[in-house]
């Protein structure tokens, strides 16, 4: 019975070398909903001044190494002349924001990391695979899709967000 007792203690006290890196997972994109010309801020971050739809997309991120991917299908105006194109819009850039608001006191203070900017093509599509610096906190973190021709202006956002821990990204 201490044989059992000890292997037991033992193999409590490895698990967490063994343990994977903490992966957040956004298992849809969606566009922003606004009115023309009306800003929708999130994290102190612009929307753009016209609504978006997605047809599907995700998003994950390895906290830990910084590893992650986002994808979209059919972001399109929905709204207005160019509605269900992509009017003006050639590229895209994946923001993660760690600790959103975070600038009241006693909380960890909120960082925005970009991705590089990826061609969104005509009918709405764009990928990238990518690697940034993810702060030591990371608390209740968003993803967004944001606009470099103006501004860096959101135009879809992660939702149906999951966390765990994952050996596989």
């Amino acid at each position: 019975m201490k044989f059992l007792a000890s292997l037991i203690l033992v193999a409590a006290s490895a698990l967490p070398s063994f343990a994977a890196d903490t992966v957040v997972r956004w298992q849809n994109v969606v566009g922003v909903i606004t009115a023309l010309n009306v800003d929708n801020p999130v994290a102190g971050i612009s929307s753009g001044t016209l609504p978006w739809t997605t047809k599907a997309g995700d998003a994950r991120i390895n906290l830990t190494t910084g590893v992650g991917s986002f994808d979209v299908e059919g972001l399109v105006l929905n709204g207005g002349n160019a509605s269900g194109t992509t009017g003006p819009i050639t590229s895209v850039v994946g923001t993660l924001v760690c600790n959103p608001g975070g600038d009241v006191a006693n909380a960890p203070v909120q960082a925005t990391i970009d991705t590089p900017a990826v061609t969104l093509n005509t009918v709405g599509n764009a990928e990238l695979s990518f690697k940034i610096n993810v702060p030591q906190t990371c608390a209740n973190p968003l993803f967004l899709i944001r606009i470099p021709q103006f501004g860096l202006r959101w135009i879809a956002a992660g939702a149906v967000r999951t966390a765990g821990t994952h050996s596989d990204y």
